[in-house]
């Protein structure tokens, strides 16, 4: 179980430390035009990641999740090296797009590992995803101060090379360690839905990183790369609904708690997007903190988190129903962003504090409850494609999220500030920056609001869960 959740931390601070190191990588590798380059940095592992999360767990049921895990290590492992030696943007962004190869498949696998570790009867107890989803929020959101750390106290390499000690040890520890049954059987893979699959998601996520930034939404790239992406959909759905042994089936949405379970982890991926990218945003620019003394206050997010997540784990261990605790967070996550949302350039720095560690609370009661679940309803030979569907949905939800927030942020600035850029407030003085500091605090309170409305939307679907539907067994006892 170490083991596992030493890979989950790798995957997660992997996707969010580097956006602390990207001036540093820009003025040594390409001064000139590494800046224009610098956005195909972090979409080259997202892109990479995203794209093969359904092949992953058709793999973990086909070949088993050991074998497919050490091989996500490796290629994570060998990307790490390759980035940490690269000489150029070029070489960077397509190390880094072999690095997303892998670490696609460090969370999701890791998951499905840590289900079949634990003995059928024991399935829905929710400690091994309540656990890993603890650890994925706390390195969601330690991830930037640590990028932070590295690139001011030792140099931008490090935020690759630190993976390489902890990832063989990984390694090694996997191979010789971790027992697991024999996977089902090998069965034919379903090469075509994969690659369908694959195309959808680059192409959502190629919409969502472009559209309204590079090229304006109604710009012939953007609708040319929506229509082929809907097209791709289409596709992947009727491959699905063909194929003699498809890579997601669609039998499973068919259960109401994978289908449900799906649907609150991509509205929670949203949600969360908003939170830890615009709060560093407003801590940055309207009240003028540097970007590691911004990262220290998703802190209270995380001490939130963790706590209300070993409680829960606590209580669902002891026949708690989840439910129980998907409402109670999707209310407490609401709540928190609303509060955010009122939140002005004069509030306290304690009131935001406290209002992300509620934040780092309700998120904590959602995401591990959410994994274990989709784990308990689905069938044991389908549990490596719902798991890796967990995190599709919530990765693909994340991507709508920022391009979501990212559009009605630009819109309401505009409409306080026309014509000016809003990279330009912090250089502004006197009353220009006022002005501009409360346009932009306009701005970022609607982006709250909007993610609380999310928030909202989830629990009404956490409330659609029939008791009986989220009900676990009681752990046996034993006898003295």
């Amino acid at each position: 179980m170490l083991l596992c959740l030493v890979t989950i931390v790798l995957a997660v601070l992997d996707t969010n430390i580097v956006s602390a190191a990207t001036v540093p990588i820009v003025r040594e590798l390409d001064p000139v035009h590494g800046i224009d380059r610098l956005p195909w940095l972090v979409s080259a592992f997202a892109l990479a990641a995203t794209a093969l999360l359904p092949l992953y767990g058709k793999l973990c049921d086909v070949y088993g999740a050991k074998r497919v895990l050490l091989g996500a290590v490796g290629t994570f492992l060998l990307g790490s090296a390759l980035c940490g030696a690269a000489q150029s943007m070029g070489q960077l962004i397509a190390f880094r797009a072999l690095q997303g190869v892998g670490g696609g498949g460090l969370m999701s696998v890791t998951m499905v590992v840590i289900a079949h570790l634990k003995d059928p009867e024991e399935r829905g107890a929710g400690k091994g995803g309540a656990m890993g989803g603890i650890v994925a929020g706390l390195g969601m959101a330690v991830g930037p101060l640590v990028g932070a750390l590295f690139t001011d106290h030792v140099s931008w390499r490090w935020i690759f090379y630190v993976n390489l000690p902890l990832g063989l040890i990984v390694l090694v520890g996997a191979a010789l360690v971790i027992k697991l049954p024999p996977a089902a059987g090998r069965r034919g893979l379903d090469f075509p839905g994969a690659a369908l699959a694959a195309a959808f998601a680059t192409g959502l996520l190629l919409v969502t990183e472009w559209g309204g930034k590079d090229y304006a939404w109604t710009s012939p790239v953007v609708l040319g790369i929506a229509v082929g992406t809907l097209a791709a959909l289409g596709l992947f759905l009727w491959r699905q609904a063909t194929a003699a042994d498809p890579v997601l089936p669609l039998s499973l949405f068919r259960i109401p708690l994978v289908r449900l379970g799906f649907a609150v982890q991509g509205l929670a991926g949203m949600g969360m997007t908003g939170a830890i990218m615009y709060v560093m945003l407003y801590l940055q620019i309207a009240r003028g903190i540097a970007p590691t003394s911004a990262s220290l206050y998703l802190i209270p997010m995380a001490a939130g988190m963790t706590a209300i997540g070993l409680l829960v784990g606590r209580l669902t261990a002891r026949g708690h129903a989840p439910r129980t605790f998907l409402v109670a967070g999707a209310g407490c996550a609401a709540l928190a962003l609303a509060l955010l949302g009122l939140s002005g350039p004069d509030t306290g720095l304690w009131a935001v504090g406290a209002e992300l560690g509620l934040l780092g609370a309700g998120f904590g009661q959602l995401i591990g409850q959410l994994i274990t679940l989709v784990q308990e309803a689905a069938p044991r030979h389908q549990l490596g494609v719902a798991t890796t569907g967990i995190r599709f949905f919530q990765t693909l939800g994340s991507a709508v999220g920022a391009a979501l927030f990212g559009t009605v942020l630009a819109r309401v600035f505009a409409a306080g500030e026309p014509g000016r850029p809003l990279g330009a407030v912090r250089a502004l003085t006197g009353a220009a920056r006022e002005h501009a500091v409360r346009s932009f605090t306009d701005a970022v309170d609607v982006v709250f609001l909007s993610a609380s409305g999310v928030m909202a939307l989830v629990l009404l679907l956490a409330l659609r869960l029939r008791p009986t539907e989220a009900e676990v067994p009681e752990p046996p006892v034993l006898a003295a």
